[in-house]
């Protein structure tokens, strides 16, 4: 697998594919993140761009592989292998990308809650934003495996059903990542941080779930 994992970072890399998404998400915090502005609403914000981007990505690595080298890679290794190995460099990538986001945005924000009366810890905001990153890279990726190849062969059904995926997976209620985002914003209002690792726990089992039907299915159609 770490050779699986090396060949897909190298290819990733290489491609150039990842400039867009990376761009994108740069605007969006250029946008949306001041410096001087609360931090917790901020660290929100944050995650909450990062999750249609780590949908992108796992678009972009299960996709950008030509298919004689998919064809050799899934005959040396097995097709369910070959594509968990396409989907952990995505997910990889989407976590580095918003963690270095996130500590940017500790270092740039004002450490206090939205009317600027009670003082935020850097440490505990630092936590819950690195928890809530994590728990939208997951479900991003869960998005991204759900709605791209194998089971979604045609640009033309895949993107749209995967950026229609990764808005929902925002703002409805229930979602692991709506809770760690609802969670930074009620936070800055209160000046109470919630540190849980509860939506982070159930985006990554929830991931793990979308990532083994995709392998499963991955390897049955490449039968």
């Amino acid at each position: 697998m770490t050779a699986l994992l090396r060949y897909q970072t190298a290819l990733l890399l290489r491609s150039q594919r990842w400039l867009p998404p990376v761009i994108l998400y740069a605007v969006f915090l250029g946008v949306g993140v001041q410096s001087g502005q609360p931090v917790l609403d901020s660290l929100g914000y944050t995650a909450a761009a990062l999750l249609p981007v780590a949908a992108w990505l796992v678009r972009i690595c299960v996709t950008g592989e030509p298919p004689a080298a998919r064809a050799c890679v899934t005959a040396a290794r097995g097709p369910a292998r070959a594509h968990l190995a396409a989907l952990l460099t995505a997910l990889a990538a989407a976590a580095l990308l918003g963690t270095a986001a996130t500590l940017i945005v500790i270092v740039i924000s004002q450490h206090a809650t939205n009317d600027r009366r009670l003082a935020v810890s850097p440490l505990r905001a630092g936590a819950a934003g690195l928890l809530a990153t994590l728990a939208c890279a997951l479900l991003g990726s869960a998005v991204g495996a759900l709605t791209n190849r194998p089971l979604l062969r045609s640009p033309g059904r895949a993107v749209p059903t995967m950026l229609l995926a990764a808005l929902l997976a925002v703002v409805v209620a229930g979602s692991p990542a709506h809770a760690a985002v609802s969670g930074l914003v009620s936070g800055s209002e209160s000046g109470r941080v919630p540190v849980s690792p509860l939506p982070t726990a159930a985006a990554a089992l929830l991931t793990a779930a979308a990532f083994t039907v995709a392998c499963v299915l991955n390897g049955r159609r490449s039968t």
